[in-house]
């Protein structure tokens, strides 16, 4: 089954990186890179909640990767993971647009922390796994979704481009942006089949009085509005 919370980890130490991979295996889908160039490409081409880098990369820096995604309106928070632990160090990377830093080396528990307040930052993450969206609850965990205690039955692609849309809420997100996190950027579905989702997404909270929730703009992409006092 796939997780909702999709990493980004950076880094080219294979058993360090299988080790964090591990670490975050029941909790999030990992995206392992070893290189900087790799890194930077993934980071501006698919969408992920989280990006794991260590600074001393082949190809290019950690902290090139964070300046040139920052650059690129690449908001997704980022945890840099190193052994330079210097506070120049740090407050290099905080000025380029780090998030959090961690030291090597590391316990598993307090990565697994990190990452999640992290997450919980930007709502994609909280202890219960279960986001509120406008009217409907969305459990992570059994990816269930109720509107008033009463269940929508969704399949596996609607769940997953409604928590999608529901973690960027009030966000434009493009249909690729949606084709790229659900189906990935390597699939062999055409695009179109985006639409068809969403369609019967709709339908489905339309029979449950949510019909409005998700808005297109025509010729920019999808956005899931939820007013200002039920945002939370």
């Amino acid at each position: 089954m796939a997780k909702a919370i999709k990493i980004l980890l950076i880094e080219d130490d294979v058993n360090l990186a299988d080790n964090v991979v591990d670490s975050l295996k029941d909790f999030a889908d990992v995206t392992s890179v070893q290189d900087g160039l790799d890194g930077e490409f993934e980071a501006k081409e698919s969408p992920f909640d989280l990006i794991i880098c260590d600074l001393m990369l082949p190809g290019q820096s950690g902290l090139d990767i964070i300046k040139k995604v920052r650059e690129a309106k690449v908001v997704t928070p980022v945890l840099i993971l190193t052994a330079k632990a210097s506070l120049d160090d740090k407050i290099e990377g905080f000025n380029v647009g780090a998030d959090d830093y961690l030291t090597k080396p590391f316990h598993r528990e307090e990565l697994l922390v990190r990452v999640k307040a992290l997450l919980r930052r930007t709502g994609v993450y909280s202890e219960d796994n279960t986001m509120t969206v406008g009217e409907l609850s969305i459990n992570l965990e059994n990816r269930g979704v109720t509107v008033h205690g009463q269940a929508v039955k969704l399949v596996g692609k609607e769940f997953d481009i409604l928590t999608y849309l529901g973690q960027n809420k009030n966000i434009i997100v493009t249909r690729d942006q949606i084709f790229d996190r659900v189906w990935g950027v390597d699939s062999d579905t055409t695009i179109n089949v985006v639409n068809i989702y969403l369609n019967n997404l709709r339908r489905k909270l339309e029979a449950v009085g949510q019909g409005g929730l998700i808005k297109t703009l025509r010729n920019i992409g999808f956005i899931l509005e939820v007013p200002d006092d039920q945002a939370d």
